[in-house]
């Protein structure tokens, strides 16, 4: 069985029953994906580029990557922050982490693969999203462009995405409900980062576009 790991932070994470209906891309991938193929969600709440690597976050994923496995790299919102355990500068601390993951991936024999930021629910009054991740996605396009590494640019289709649903309807693919809605929520929501569970299933859906749009071992991984 094939193994596809994915490295990034809490718009991929694994959720449990204490956050439902909170749920990550990486979390429902698999229902993309042939049966062949196992997809392993080692992303970090908070995790940026720098803090999953320094911490050693990588280490285990580093040991079980085998040859012809997929290492998803998605990482963007928290090398924004200003802690220095976390912060990175678009053009050079941020692509040589990222060039971490992807010396790491090619030594093993996996195939690397960028995935840009996860788009934030932030509408301006006439109806677009903000850009709020500044350079960090063209910085990862750049990097893959300049190495040859395979990229999805999920914050352009994810934008695109929201603003074509509108930014009324495309509430409901976030944390955004009313108190009460769950028994773990007793005060609104309003959460225009993490998605609900329909709405990571809708953005892994993009991600596995992007997959089948670079053809190839990339397409193979998804359902016909």
């Amino acid at each position: 069985m094939k193994k596809i790991h994915w490295v990034g932070d809490s718009t991929v994470a694994y959720n449990n029953i204490k956050t439902y209906p909170q749920t990550g891309i990486g979390q429902v991938f698999h229902l993309y994906c042939k049966r062949e193929y196992e997809v392993i969600d080692y992303a970090k709440n908070g995790a940026s580029s720098k803090s999953f690597y320094d911490s050693g976050l990588f280490d285990p994923v580093i040991q079980a990557m085998e040859p012809g496995d997929f290492l998803f790299i998605q990482f963007g919102h928290n090398d924004q922050k200003p802690q220095e355990d976390r912060h990175t500068d678009p053009y050079t601390t941020y692509q040589e982490y990222l060039m971490k993951y992807v010396s790491a991936a090619r030594e093993k024999g996996a195939h690397p693969v960028f995935i840009t930021s996860l788009s934030r629910r932030h509408f301006t009054e006439d109806g677009k999203i903000k850009d709020t991740h500044t350079e960090y996605p063209g910085a990862m396009i750049d990097l893959a462009q300049k190495e040859n590494i395979p990229y999805i640019d999920l914050c352009q289709s994810s934008k695109q995405f929201l603003e074509e649903t509108g930014e009324l309807d495309s509430r409901k693919w976030f944390m955004y409900f009313p108190a009460g809605s769950y028994s773990n929520y007793s005060e609104d929501k309003t959460d225009n980062t993490h998605l609900h569970y329909e709405g990571a299933v809708v953005m892994a859906g993009l991600v596995a576009e992007g997959l089948r749009s670079l053809k190839g071992l990339y397409e193979e991984i998804l359902l016909p």
